[in-house]
C-alpha cells in the first residue's frame, strides 16, 4: 500500500531520492522474484508485475513504465563470476521493485533491471554474490534491496496496519541488526539463523532479509551508512531502511 498512499515511508523513500546524484540505471534485488538459479531481467520494456492478492482495485492499476537495460543485464552477467547469470525477457519490475521505485524516480526515466534471489542458495552465497556487483557502482548504477528485515506475516496484527507499532521480538530484532550494521559485523549478520529466538521470529524464511545483505556487500570499508524509515508495522514488519554511501 505503500505504492499509493501518502505516508512517512514514502517520504523517506522521496527524500532519499532527491539527496543523491541521479543513477544512470537502478539494479533492484527483490524478495518477490525467487528462482532456481540467478536471473537478470534484459528486456527493453519490462512490464509492471502485480505480484499479490486481496488490495484494493487502485493498486493493480499502478504501472511503473520505467526502460529496462539489456545493457546492463549483460554487464551484470559478466562480472559476476559465481554463478552464471541468466537474462530473463518474462518477469519485469514486481512490487518489490516499483513499491518503492516509483517514490524516488515517479518520472519512470531511470532503467531499472532486476536480479532474482537463488532459492536454494545459503546466505553467505548471497552476500559473496553481492560483492561481485560493487563494480556497478563505479558506472553510476543504483543498487536497490526491497525487503524487510522482519517481516513474519503470520504474526502481524492486521488492526495496527497503520500503526507504528512492533511486538517485543520484532523490536529486539529490529535493534540488534542496527546495532550489528552500525558495528560492520556482517559476519553475524550473514549467519543469522543463529541469532537466536527474535531473529528466527523476524525472519521466518529468508527472502525478505536477503536483500539487506546485498546492500551490506557493497559497502566500502570506511564508507558512511544512514537509517531512514526505522519504525515497525502491525507489530511484525520493520519498515527500517538502510542507504550506503
Amino acid at each position: 500500500m505503500n505504492a499509493i498512499e501518502e505516508n512517512e515511508f514514502v517520504a523517506g523513500f522521496r527524500k532519499v531520492g532527491k539527496a543523491i546524484s541521479k543513477p544512470n540505471a537502478i539494479l533492484c534485488i527483490s524478495a518477490h522474484w525467487e528462482t532456481r538459479g540467478t536471473l537478470v531481467t534484459a528486456m527493453y520494456k519490462p512490464p509492471t508485475i502485480h505480484d499479490f492478492g486481496g488490495f484494493p482495485k487502485e493498486l493493480y492499476q499502478v504501472e511503473y513504465p520505467a526502460p529496462g537495460s539489456p545493457e546492463l543485464a549483460k554487464t551484470t552477467q559478466t562480472i559476476v563470476a559465481k554463478t552464471d547469470v541468466i537474462p530473463d525477457e518474462k518477469w519485469g519490475l514486481d512490487h518489490g521493485a516499483w513499491s518503492v521505485i516509483r517514490h524516488m524516480y515517479p518520472e519512470a526515466n531511470v532503467p531499472v533491471v532486476q536480479l532474482s534471489l537463488d532459492y536454494t542458495k545459503p546466505a553467505k552465497y548471497h552476500y559473496e554474490l553481492a560483492c561481485e556487483l560493487k563494480s556497478l557502482r563505479e558506472k553510476g548504477v543504483l543498487i536497490v534491496g526491497s525487503g524487510n528485515i522482519v517481516h513474519n506475516l503470520r504474526r502481524v496484527d492486521w488492526r495496527k496496519m497503520n500503526e507504528n507499532y512492533g511486538y517485543d521480538w520484532a523490536n529486539e530484532a529490529n535493534q540488534k541488526m542496527k546495532q550489528f550494521i552500525e558495528e560492520r559485523n556482517h559476519e553475524a549478520l550473514i549467519a543469522y539463523e543463529k541469532q537466536g529466538s527474535a531473529f528466527q521470529m523476524a525472519i521466518p524464511t529468508p527472502e525478505h532479509y536477503l536483500p539487506l545483505l546485498y546492500v551490506l556487500a557493497l559497502q566500502d570499508k570506511n564508507e558512511a551508512h544512514n537509517f531512514f524509515n526505522d519504525e515497525p508495522v502491525a507489530g511484525a514488519i520493520s519498515m527500517t531502511s538502510l542507504q550506503i554511501g
